[in-house]
């Protein structure tokens, strides 16, 4: 599934979408480094929402998203501010020709529960081990157990503004642990509206699942938090919050 349509109104969609608590929890995982110079890669940066506040703070920044509509969105956000972050259309899954390794790797947003199987995951956490510094750190989100069997199937979300409107519907997936969103855009265009239909389909993995395949890439994970605190998940967290540290390289 690549973003199109989406792309044009995910900004509207998600303007109450928590992203200063997102970079609050990149800056405090990060404050251990002690460094001035902080090299970081924002994986499925969509619109670059995050990838602009990093960039804005300091950071030097890229932005890699599987959508180019998406990223289109992203460079106009970053060149209007004049913020010098470089964004690549790839899939997490295959990030070759990367030319600098980094300090951090961060996945924001739940995004990597759009990857279906374990295998995908795997080759993700792979990918960022290779691209990341020795004590390099991966900082992701993701949907709870508890969340996507619980809270997303039935549930119906609809929002609208004055020239765009949603509907917003899931329902449970035929995977284990997995959620179909159909969403319906209706957007003004010279009067009338043009309707467009999408489906994503997420899934996610038990935390001991998540925490085998870190592990399996080389990841010594350090901490897992819940719902943007500091204290540890519990049965009704919503959204897993995952420190992964690689390991520093004896030669």
């Amino acid at each position: 599934m690549i973003y199109q349509g989406f792309s044009g109104v995910y900004d509207r969609l998600m303007a109450h979408a928590p992203y200063d608590q997102w970079v609050e929890w990149i800056e405090k995982s990060l404050a251990a480094m002690k460094k001035e110079h902080i090299r970081i890669l924002d994986l499925a940066c969509g619109t670059g929402e995050i990838s602009v506040r990093l960039a804005e703070k300091g950071y030097d920044v890229t932005g890699v998203d599987i959508s180019g509509d998406m990223l289109a969105q992203a460079q106009q956000k970053a060149a209007g501010r004049q913020l010098p972050i470089r964004f690549f259309q790839q899939d997490m899954r295959d990030l070759s020709g990367h030319d600098q390794e980094f300090d951090a790797v961060v996945i924001c947003c739940d995004s990597l529960n759009y990857l279906k199987d374990e295998k995908d995951v795997l080759d993700t956490f792979k990918n960022v081990f290779s691209l990341l510094k020795d004590d390099g750190l991966l900082l992701f989100d993701v949907h709870s157990v508890y969340k996507i069997d619980d809270v997303f199937p039935g549930s119906t979300y609809a929002d609208q503004d004055e020239d765009v409107s949603v509907i917003w519907q899931s329902y449970e997936g035929e995977s284990v642990h997995s959620v179909i969103h159909d969403l319906t855009f209706f957007v003004e265009n010279g009067g009338v509206y043009d309707r467009f239909d999408e489906t994503h389909e997420q899934r996610t993995f038990e935390t001991e699942e998540y925490t085998r395949l870190l592990k399996t890439a080389g990841f010594s994970v350090q901490q897992i938090t819940a719902d943007f605190s500091d204290r540890k998940p519990d049965t009704d967290t919503e959204r897993h919050f995952y420190t992964a540290k690689k390991a520093k390289t004896i030669v």
